[in-house]
């Protein structure tokens, strides 16, 4: 007769006799028959628990959302276009001064027109671009020097189109607000992959 293994302990049965027999499998003894089943129903358990904390955390995830604010949605994106912005000015010096890419400061991402004042050009990339914190903080964006780096950097035509929809006044609801951070997530993410390739 040919042997079967334990499904248990893997050992060849070779009465089948004195084995445990079950419509799939064979077991060598009684005590491989019940780790078995315990095994099995741990791992079923495990199964349902894993499947009820991930239910929970998004429904916590959806009740949180549901309550956030305008203005934290508004935060979330701006944080990741802020990030998008610095990975891909990470070789350029800064927009307003002579600090290189190697400068050890913190750079930060400086809106030409700022975003509390224009509105329509908060999420405008060619109106953000890397700075150091000096230049940002300190110095409110140091518009002397940024506006020709600017022009340079971006070109006449587009500089003119910021320049002329400076004072637009743009309110964003929430809707868009969420599906612009969906973009801008799928845009860093793309951004960071190409930046390791370029660097690997």
């Amino acid at each position: 007769m040919k042997a079967k293994n334990c499904k248990q302990c893997k050992s060849s049965v070779l009465n089948e006799d004195v084995a445990v027999r079950t419509p799939l499998f064979v077991f060598c003894s009684f005590k491989c028959a019940k780790d078995y089943a315990l095994i099995k129903s741990r791992a079923a358990r495990q199964r349902l628990d894993n499947k009820a904390k991930k239910a929970a955390k998004v429904k916590h995830t959806a009740d949180k959302e549901r309550v956030k604010t305008k203005a934290k949605w508004l935060q979330e994106l701006q944080v990741l276009v802020n990030q998008y912005v610095r990975i891909r000015d990470k070789n350029l010096e800064c927009a307003s001064c002579d600090k290189g890419p190697t400068w050890g400061g913190q750079w930060q991402a400086g809106h030409y027109y700022s975003r509390g004042h224009s509105s329509s050009l908060r999420f405008n990339l060619f109106n953000i671009n890397k700075q150091c914190s000096v230049c940002n903080n300190h110095l409110s964006g140091n518009i002397g020097q940024y506006t020709p780096k600017l022009i340079d950097k971006i070109g006449q035509d587009r500089f003119n189109y910021l320049t002329a929809h400076k004072s637009d006044i743009r309110s964003y609801d929430v809707e868009w607000i969420k599906r612009a951070i969906k973009i801008a997530r799928k845009a860093v993410k793309r951004i960071k992959l190409r930046d390791y390739c370029i660097n690997n």
